[in-house]
C-alpha cells in the first residue's frame, strides 16, 4: 500500500511525551507498505484489533491501544491516508468518519 502523509505520523511520535509510539508507529507503517489490502476483510485478517468504519476509514491499535491511528483506505488504489494520530482518549472524542487532521 501507499501511505500518504507519513509526516503526520513523524509529528505525532516527535512530540516528547508521545515517543514511546515510534517504534509501534514504525512497525505499522513497515508492515502497511508491504500489505495489498483489496477489502476491510483483508486488514482484519492481518490486524484482528482494528475497527473498520464507515466512509473507507479503519482505526488501528497502536502501542497495546495506548494511541490509535485513524486512516482512510482506497481500496482499488492501493492507498491508506493518514488522517488522525492520537492517543485513545484523544480519539475517543472525533468523529472518525470525517475526521482530517488531529
Amino acid at each position: 500500500m501507499r501511505i500518504i502523509a507519513k509526516s503526520t505520523l513523524k509529528n505525532f511520535r516527535e512530540q516528547p511525551e508521545h515517543r514511546d509510539a515510534q517504534g509501534p508507529l514504525e512497525s505499522w507503517y513497515e508492515e502497511a507498505t508491504r500489505a495489498a489490502w483489496s477489502s476491510p476483510q483483508a486488514i482484519k485478517a492481518q490486524y484482528r484489533s482494528a475497527s473498520i468504519c464507515g466512509n473507507n476509514r479503519v482505526v488501528f491499535n497502536i502501542g497495546g491501544n495506548k494511541y490509535r491511528l485513524v486512516v482512510e483506505v482506497q481500496y482499488p488504489a492501493g492507498i491508506v491516508w493518514v488522517k488522525c494520530v492520537g492517543t485513545h482518549a484523544q480519539c475517543d472524542r472525533i468523529d472518525v468518519e470525517s475526521v482530517n487532521e488531529y
